[in-house]
């Protein structure tokens, strides 16, 4: 097995823009569980709403590139209302079933038939990332960063990307640190104190879902952009609980626990899978094919999850007082 191939492709998986989708979109759901105590099963929704509203309103209005990136924002906060005026006052479980079913329904209505002229319907749409890539300061040609190699387009992705990444991580940060941020700490404790204090219990929770929903948003651009494709079954209930490991790793309370909960997502896959597939085929494993191989990698994946949250449930980061909640 060539083992520095295998590192340096869960290196560069470590930092590509998809992985930094996941930390963006971990991110929104640390606003809304971790600190607000909403259990969103359905931030996936939120990403195909902003990656929709970026490619139907450069494909089919002709919109630029900001115009674009306030359409899908726009699109989101619209998104949030609708999700959160109606459920916002269930209790937790019951939010969560309500906001996985809503997610399922954005995936639905775009594969509707009937609307193909304007998302595609399965097929998704494609080719709206010029104006993007169209900024773009990097010559074309090949790029080394230390181990890493990026083409023109991959470098500037990426270099946008994690920037976003590290904007909104400041952004959660200053907020936490205010007073709105220890309100809604108290409406994740307990938010009948909270209430009773005098403070709106609903507008907070929608603001926090909000806010999570626009870090989604911006999350399903980015997931588009590296490919300029965006399709529906990218969109599914998977994807959430994918997002949901990424944050339970790094530490639910954190700022920057979905960021490491990201990487370390993606670098185990890569490992796992480059491991794998190296052992059979050196005929080291001889009872499994490169297909059960990309399967199995899962399964690590979701035995780690486990252990983790038997010996250390509040995350690689977190703090288990956060874990207190009523």
């Amino acid at each position: 097995m060539d083992f520095a191939t295998i590192f340096t492709n869960a290196l560069t998986q470590a930092v590509s823009p998809i992985t930094a989708s996941y930390a963006l979109a971990a991110l929104g759901l640390a606003v809304h569980f971790g600190y607000t105590g909403l259990l969103n099963f359905g931030q996936a929704g939120f990403m195909a709403v902003g990656a929709y509203g970026f490619a139907i309103s450069t494909l089919t209005f002709g919109a630029s590139l900001p115009m674009a990136i306030l359409t899908a924002i726009a699109a989101s906060v619209l998104f949030a209302i609708l999700l959160g005026v109606p459920t916002l006052r269930l209790r937790a479980d019951y939010l969560a079933i309500v906001t996985i079913a809503a997610a399922e329904i954005i995936r639905y209505v775009v594969t509707t038939n009937s609307l193909t002229k304007i998302t595609g319907s399965a097929n998704g749409l494609a080719t709206f990332e010029r104006g993007f890539y169209g900024l773009n300061p990097f010559q074309p040609g090949d790029y080394q960063v230390g181990p890493l190699e990026f083409n023109d387009r991959t470098l500037w992705i990426t270099i946008v990307a994690w920037a976003l990444v590290l904007l909104c991580a400041s952004i959660v940060w200053g907020l936490m640190r205010s007073p709105w941020g220890r309100v809604i700490k108290g409406i994740r404790e307990d938010e009948h104190a909270v209430r009773s204090l005098g403070k709106n219990v609903f507008v907070y929770k929608m603001e926090a879902l909000i806010i999570g929903g626009i870090f989604g948003s911006l999350a399903g651009i980015i997931f588009t952009l590296p490919t300029g494709a965006v399709q529906p079954a990218n969109y599914g209930t998977e994807l959430t609980f994918f997002l949901w490991t990424a944050l339970l790793l790094g530490g639910m309370a954190t700022v920057f626990g979905p960021i490491l909960g990201s990487m370390i997502f993606w670098v185990v896959l890569s490992l796992t899978q480059g491991i794998l597939l190296g052992l059979i085929e050196s005929g080291t494993i001889t009872f499994l094919t490169a297909i059960q191989a990309g399967q199995i990698r899962y399964i690590l994946v979701g035995v780690a999850l486990m252990l983790l949250m038997i010996f250390r449930p509040q995350g690689i980061l977190g703090n288990k007082k956060e874990l207190a909640f009523s």
